[in-house]
Formats: C-alpha cells, structure tokens, sequence
C-alpha cells in the first residue's frame, strides 16, 4: 500500500475517503494485498452454505489466505464478500509450476539490433506517439522459467512487487480453478470456482482493478495514481484515439491475450489506411466519370437505347418497360463497376497478402516480448471441466505422468454427433436464405404490378432494401441460437486444454457465421439472374415461381445495397451492444451505493465497486475477434462489389479500439490476466479467408460486374474501341409471339403501342433459323470470363508466394535475443548446477567449472 499513499503524499492529498478507498485493496492488516474477490448475497439456502464452506477450507488447506466482508459492511446491505490473498511460498511453487517466465537478466541487445535508420526515426517527435512524461518504456529483461532452487539468480527488488497484479491473480485463479467443493451422485469431485458462480453459490469472482480510473491530479503534473489510471488517460479516453496504444502495459494490467487482440485490432486497423484511401479513390474516380460512362448515357438517352422496349420483369402482373427507367440504376451501379474496381480488387487481394505476413512478423515479435513464444507447446494445464468429466486414465507418452484421456471410440462418436448437428443447422441457414430470396421473387412482382409510377420505378431497389433488412434479423436470431448449440457441441467433444477448446468453439461459430452473413450475398453476385431461363423458355424450379431478374445494369448494385445494410448494421448493434449497454446496467446496479456514500461519511470499497461493474461476456474475447474477422471477409471477399468497404471498417474499428479500450478499463470487471501465444485459429480462418476472396474477387469481376463484356465489345467488335452501341450488343431480341401463356403481360400501357418485340439481357440468336441459341459473343464473352479468372488467381497466388518468400516469418532482430536468451538459460542453469556441486568437490574446481561451462554452451 505504501506506493499509493506515496504518491497522495507527493501531490499533498488530504481526500480521506480517497485513501480510505485505497486501503481498500489491501486486507485489514494494511499489507496482503487482495489477489481475487468472491461475493455471494444468499444466505438461507443451506446447500450453497455447505459448498461455500468447503470450497473456502479447501482453499485454506492450500494455502491461500482468507478475509471476509459480512453483508452489514457493504453499501448495499445484502452482499458479503471473500477476500483473498496469496502468499510469496505459494505464488513462488504455482510459478514454477506453469513454468511462468520472470526476469533473469536485463537485455543488453536492444541498441546493438537497432537499425541505424530506426535509430534515427527515433528522435523525430510524432503526433501519434504517447508522451514519455506520461508512459515510460517498460524495463526489458532476458527471462526464463522460474525455480525456486535458483531464486538468487532471478531480478527481484521486492518480493511484493515481483509478480504483477496480473500474475497474482493467474495464479489464484489455477488454484481456485482446481478447488473442489462437492462430491456428485457419482462420488466424483466437482471443482472449480466457475462451476460454483454457475451454481448461484458465488454471484460473482474477480481480481481488483488497481484503484480509480479518474483522478483529482492532472496526469501530465503529477503522473499516474495507478495502472488503471494510465491506461485510461492515454488508451481508453476518447481524445487519444489518434495515439498509438501502449500495449506492453495493457499486457502488464490485462495479460498477453487481452493485449494480443488489441495489438491485432491495432495492425489491422493500421493496415486498413491504404486501403481506405484506395477505395475511396477508386469511388471517387466513378462518381467523377459516371457522366462520361457511354453504356449509361445510352440508357438514359430517349431517343437512343432508353427507347428500347424491355420484356416483363415477372409473369402477369408485370409489363413492358423503357429501359430509360433504368436509367439512375445503371448510373449508382457505376459508381462501384468501372476499371478502377478490377485494379482494386487485385491490390486488395495483394495487401491481404502483406497484412497476413508482416502480422506474422510483428506476432513472432510480441511472443517474445511477452514471453508467451512456448506457451501453446508448455500447455500442460487440463481444463478443469475436463478432469471433473472424464474418468478414464492413461500415462502421458510426454510428461509420463497419470491423466484422463477421452478413447478413440468415444472421441468418434461424439465427433461424428457434432458433424451431424453442424450439416443440420447449416441446412436451416440455406432454408432461411431460400425464404429471403422468395420474399424477393414475390415482392418484386407485387411492386412491379403497382400502379403508381415511382414505386414502380424503384421496384427493384425498394426490393433490395427490406430483403436486406429482413435478412439481416435473421442473421441476428440465428446467431443467438448458434451460439448456445455451438457451445453445447464444443463441450460434448470433451477437450483437453483450454487452447483445444477454444479453438474448436471458434471454428464452429465462424462455421455458422460465415454461411449465416455471406450466403445472401454469394446468392446474389453469382446466381441471381443466372438461371432464370430466357423469355419463352423460363425457369420455374422454384416452387412454380420465376426466378427474379437483374437489371440490364446487373446486380452489383444489389450486392452493394446488401453489403452496406450488414455490415454498417452489424456495427452499429455491435457498438450498441458492447459500449451502452455495459454502461447502464453499471449505472443501474451502482447508483443506490453512490447515493448511499454521499449521504453517509462510509467508504465505498474497491471490491464493493468492481462488484457493480458489469461482467465480460463468458466467451471472453471471442464475440470481438469474430465481429472483427466477419468484417475482414467483408473487406476481402466482396471487395469487389463494394469499395468502400475498407473505409467504413477504417472508420468503425478506430472508434471500435476506444471502446474495447474504454469498457475494458471503466465498465468491465477485470479479467483474470488469461495468457496466450498468439491469435490462436482465427489466423487460419483469415488466411482461408483471403483465399476465398482471390477467388470470389475474381468471379465477381468476371460475373456479376459488366467489365469483361465491355472489354470483349470494345476491342472484338466496336469499330473505334469505344463502348458506342454496347447496349444494343449486350441485349437479345424476342417476339413477343413466342411468349409462355402464364407470361403474357395482363395489359400493356397505351403509350407502347403494338408491341411485336421486347429486349432481354443475354447474348441470343433473334427469331429465325437458330433462333434464341447463343451466338457466338456469348461463347467469347465466357472464353474471357475463364481467361480472367484464370490469369486473376495465377497473378495473386505468385505475387503472394513472393511475399512469402521476402519476407522472413521471424525478424533478425528477435531471432538473435532469442538465441541470447537460450543461451543464458542454459548458463544460469549450469551455474546452479555447479553451486550444488562444489561442496562436494571441495571448493576447489571454480576455474575448471568455468571451462566446462564454456565447453557445455558452444
């Protein structure tokens, strides 16, 4: 406690409740400090009595050391809390255990490594750099796995300081993890202190936030009063959006899998600069031509293609039109299809490239910087749930000790279930998909078949519209209910390690959530309008329907509308969801104990505070990375369709980091410092992402957008290379005399006349001899359609190779601290070695030790 009254002293702080406050994350004694909170409000229940009391002695038994708040000293008069403490033997033993990593020696490689044009960049000022009279760089330190036999060789200044509040925590947590407080039916244990929240014997359990995030003192005069303090004047205030992140402190206060997905959420949104600027560029460039662009001028012109008479959008209810009414539609939908899109989605599928290499870089960096570059391989914590579960023992071929295992049998059956349970629900997310696009088909021919002309007009925009809304609900109803199955599945497989199970939970929902958002959307920029058949000879596969039509400016437009609608949607729920909601339920539950503590001169505890807060969701920092990666497939995959994609996800994830950073900080309880090594499967999900965008990218191009026809006409059939006449080439002739019956328009408006023939998109015979076969433009039109797609993929598969290839997975720099590293690992142990030895040679064989030493390390 001495450090926080310090610095009250330095600033001439006479706030008693403040201080008081403050002692407040200590025990009574003014000296433990308070490594973990359990809280519970029930009292009569006689069976959560008992568990809380066996669990307690439990704890006890392992050494951790209790205090206990009754109800009567909390604000709210119904809450009794359970302090607990660890001590320095037990801290020490649970550290060697995980093999946790401490300092060893202080790394002396960081200016020898520094580039000389690095060095120099160093001391220019940048706006986007933290103060360093706020956030001072953090000591950077060899470590190695902790021991207890060789604690001399360790940098420890202060026993009490040694480990972070971080560590402390962690390792209350193993222990509260593996407590039992209950035999089942069977006589087996039930352990762990989540079982016992879940149970309702514990409301709530949580390590302390250091203190207040706000302060009297102005942080540039006077410095920090805490962690939480300055992570939240310099990371989760709003007027610091513009800063870099300090993330070796967030790693300090949160742990390195907080920080792992902030420092991702950083590179990402980092990433996302360039290819903002060239989306915009790319829309800029279309709404700067669009007057200019000939196949849009034809259709708004009158007297030229506008005058072309178009065949029914639908059966019946539908009629002839002037393809001049498409005339704001074909100019919207070139907005996002001219040339600079095909250039776009090239350099897209480049920089997803690049982002996936140099994050792999930066990671490889972070995971030695962190000490985590082993963890997954060292994992040789079992979940709790998964040694409570299972009752079958075998030796480890490893570590040669005695454990649970899950046989083969058992493993296939329960495997072979979730495969059969996932195809289900996957089949339901296509039948909700199949709904959406009927609703489309109906809805489309009911506007259509109205009477007033603007509704008419917009028939197919207004379509568009509330089929994206609608399926946008869907997506939120169906992503709840996958949630839990996905959650019910992960648990069914029975994991080993938490890292095994997170992993297989994340590539379920990602599973559920891919289809779920994007299968709308592959509907509509690949098979809308494909197999609807050709007047007179239509398709009516779907329940005796026709299947809709895209406009003769195609239906890029349309994915445009969809991708929008989602995905801003997606983000503005998401930010709702995250940020306010948090906010006033804290407020909710914390307003009688404020009220309370401005009437009474009491003392408003710490733990009674951080009780108030609201909870992180049981997932932890799982709905962020999904949310996350969801929009990277947005920002890849339909990139094409949508340029501007990488700007809205710009604009949102740098609002985004702020409030991650702010709810984290303010409103959230604080988490146990979770480790991690990296962003675990989320980057092969991105990396198949990115794949499948090359190739979406691609056919986008060549079979939704209207770029390669008008490459084939430009320079195969246009006399001066220009797109003069390309409407007249891209739409078909039929006689309306070869009509289906059902297809027969119910009237036809008086201003058309005789209407002998009508247009349609394609490329077909007119009547005659080979009537409505495809001509010969059709079979180019496809030969190039292939060619592009084919030269397309090639390109970016060799570029990103070539990135791959230049660019080492590991910089230089790291590589060698951690040769350093192993180096003095092995030294400090060797020399430990050799203390043990000497007595026993007598003293006398230092300088020989010396030499073996030597001999033993090169």
């Amino acid at each position: 406690m001495d450090e926080f009254l310090q610095f009250y002293e330095k600033n001439d702080c006479h706030n008693e409740k403040v201080i008081n406050e403050i002692a407040t994350l200590y025990f009574r004694d003014k000296k433990s400090k308070i490594d973990y909170v359990l809280a519970y409000e029930d009292e009569q229940d006689e069976k959560k009595k008992e568990r809380r009391q066996t669990f307690q002695d439990n704890l006890q038994d392992e050494g951790l050391i209790l205090e206990f708040e009754e109800k009567e000293n909390s604000i709210n008069k119904k809450t009794s809390f359970v302090k607990v403490h660890c001590p320095w033997e037990l801290l020490a033993k649970y550290a060697e255990i995980t093999n946790m990593k401490m300092p060893l020696l202080e790394n002396d490689m960081d200016e020898e490594l520094t580039g000389f044009v690095e060095h120099c960049f160093s001391y220019l000022p940048s706006p986007f750099e933290l103060s360093k009279d706020i956030i001072q760089d953090e000591p950077n330190y060899f470590t190695a796995p902790f021991n207890r036999e060789r604690v001399d060789q360790f940098i420890i200044k202060d026993k009490d300081t040694f480990f972070t509040n971080a560590q402390r925590s962690r390792i209350v947590y193993e222990i509260l993890a593996r407590t039992w407080f209950e035999h089942d039916k069977k006589g087996k244990k039930r352990i762990g202190v989540s079982n016992m929240v879940n149970n309702g014997s514990y409301t709530a359990a949580f390590p302390l936030h250091d203190g207040r995030y706000l302060s009297e003192h102005s942080i540039l005069a006077s410095g920090k009063d805490n962690d939480r303090h300055l992570l939240y004047e310099t990371w989760a205030k709003p007027g610091v959006w513009y800063k870099y992140q300090p993330l070796d402190h967030v790693r300090t206060y949160f742990g390195e899998k907080i920080a792992i997905y902030f420092a991702w959420l950083g590179y990402y949104t980092s990433a996302l600069f360039p290819a903002a600027a060239l989306g915009l560029a790319v829309f800029i460039f279309g709404l700067a031509t669009f007057m200019d662009d000939k196949p849009s001028n034809d259709i708004c012109d009158p007297n030229g293609a506008g005058n072309f008479t178009m065949c029914p959008l639908c059966d019946g209810r539908c009629t002839y039109w002037k393809l001049e009414s498409s005339c704001r539609y074909s100019r919207a939908t070139y907005l996002f299809d001219n040339y600079g899109t095909m250039i776009f989605a090239v350099v897209m599928a480049l920089w997803a490239s690049f982002f996936q290499e140099f994050w792999k870089r930066k990671q490889h960096e972070l995971e030695y910087d962190w000490d985590c570059a082993d963890f997954e391989s060292e994992e040789e914590t079992l979940r709790p749930e998964f040694e409570a579960a299972i009752s079958n023992r075998r030796t480890h071929p490893v570590t040669k000790r005695e454990e649970p295992f899950v046989p083969s049998y058992s493993k296939c059956i329960r495997y072979g279930t979730t495969l059969g349970i996932i195809v289900f629900f996957l089949c339901v997310v296509l039948a909700a998909v199949f709904g959406v696009i009927l609703y489309r088909v109906v809805i489309s021919g009911v506007l259509y078949a109205s009477t007033d002309g603007v509704i008419k007009s917009r028939a197919t925009i207004i379509a568009s519209v509330t089929a994206a809304c609608i399926n946008f609900v869907i997506i939120l109803i169906l992503n709840f209910v996958y949630g839990r199955i996905a959650l019910f599945l992960t648990d069914l497989e029975q994991h080993r390690t938490q890292t095994e199970w997170e992993d297989a939970f994340t590539f379920k929902m990602f599973l559920f959530q891919f289809v779920n958002y994007y299968s709308t959307v592959v509907y509509i920029a690949f098979f809308k309008g494909k197999f609807v058949g050709r007047p007179g000879d239509y398709n009516y596969s779907l329940l005796d329907k026709r299947q809709e039509e895209c406009d003769p400016a195609g239906c890029l437009i349309e994915v445009c509308i969809q991708l929008g609608i989602i995905m801003v949607g997606k983000q503005a729920l998401n930010n709702f969801k995250e940020i306010l909601l948090p906010k006033i339920m804290v407020w909710f539950k914390s307003r009688k104990a404020k009220n309370e503590e401005k009437k009474e001169d009491i003392v408003y505890s710490r733990w009674e505070q951080d009780y108030n807060l609201a909870d992180q969701p049981k997932m932890g920092l799982f709905d962020e990375y999904l949310e996350m990666v969801i929009q990277y497939g947005f920002v890849t995959i339909f990139v094409a369709a949508f340029p501007l994609a990488p700007l809205f996800a710009l604009l949102n994830n740098i609002i985004e980091i702020r409030l991650d950073a702010y709810k984290f900080v303010t409103q959230w309880k604080r988490p146990m410092a979770a480790r991690a090594q990296d962003i675990g499967i989320w980057f092969g999900i991105l990396r198949g992402i990115s794949a499948v965008a090359v190739i979406t990218n691609a056919a986008i191009i060549a079979f939704t957008a209207e770029f390669i026809p008008k490459m084939v006409y430009r320079y195969a059939h246009s006399e001066n290379e220009s797109l003069e006449g390309y409407m007249n080439y891209s739409l078909s002739v039929f006689n309306v005399a070869d009509f289906q019956k059902k297809s027969i328009p119910s009237e036809i408006p008086p201003e058309l006349g005789n209407v002998t023939q009508c247009r349609f998109r394609g490329f077909y015979e007119p009547a005659g001899p080979h009537e409505y076969q495809f001509t010969m433009a059709y079979w180019e039109v496809l030969a190039a359609r292939l060619a592009f797609i084919v030269v397309f993929e090639n390109l970016v598969v060799f570029l990103t190779w070539l990135v791959m290839y230049l660019v080492p997975d590991i910089p230089y720099k790291v590589k060698m601290q951690m040769l350093r590293e192993n180096f003095l690992s092995k030294e400090a142990l060797y020399r430990a070695e050799s203390i043990k030895l000497s007595p026993m040679r007598g003293g006398g064989g230092t300088d020989n030790d010396t030499n073996v030493t030597d001999r033993t390390i090169f």
